[in-house]
């Protein structure tokens, strides 16, 4: 049951990234990033820049080609570029290390819904003699206001967790995949001063 669920909620993402509309301009992923305007566009010029949620801290960086050059992830709250290595120092004398992989935003003009995808697709996080690692996959799938300033997106989330502690040994976290989307997130767009 859980893998036809899972199967079921892959083959919606994948049709909402695709859609069943106009002929859609893709951007060639060269920057580790897809871009897809509906109906052949160009990505619009009030998108480009940080948003940011303060909810649960996700920012994600937009380029004027649509491309993200970076993001905030909630997971140890680092900052992430697309198909790129990052390492960082942890608590304890550890260290983080972040494999992102392939990343994709979709925008329909039409009903101004902005959809992205950010997928780590390996981390480890070293706390002293405890680690945290494994992947994730989350997807923001929401309407742009009006003004070009909120984008609510609900947040559907597809990780995997895998701890080492004193007491587990690569111990697998349940995750329930039925619990998504997790929430719906509020972006506003950084107004960044000069």
């Amino acid at each position: 049951m859980k893998r036809l669920l899972i199967l079921f909620g892959g083959a919606i993402v994948l049709f909402a990234l695709t859609g069943c509309q106009k002929p859609a301009r893709t951007v060639p992923p060269i920057s580790g990033v897809e871009v897809i305007i509906e109906g052949g566009g160009e990505f619009p010029q009030f998108l480009v820049g940080r948003w940011k949620d303060e909810k649960k801290g996700w920012e994600i960086v937009f380029e004027p080609d649509g491309s993200i050059s970076w993001a905030i992830h909630t997971i140890a709250r680092v900052r992430v570029k697309p198909g790129q290595v990052t390492t960082v120092p942890m608590r304890r004398g550890g260290k983080g290390v972040f494999e992102a992989g392939q990343w994709a935003v979709q925008y329909a003009p039409e009903n101004r819904e902005l959809t992205v995808e950010i997928v780590l697709e390996h981390y480890r996080a070293e706390m002293g003699e405890q680690a945290l690692k494994g992947s994730s996959r989350d997807i923001f799938i929401g309407q742009v206001s009006e003004d070009g300033q909120e984008w609510r997106a609900d947040w559907f989330a597809f990780p995997e967790y895998v701890v080492s502690t004193d007491i587990y040994d690569n111990y697998k976290l349940p995750v329930d995949y039925n619990y998504n989307p997790r929430s719906e997130l509020v972006f506003k767009k950084i107004v960044e001063s000069k």
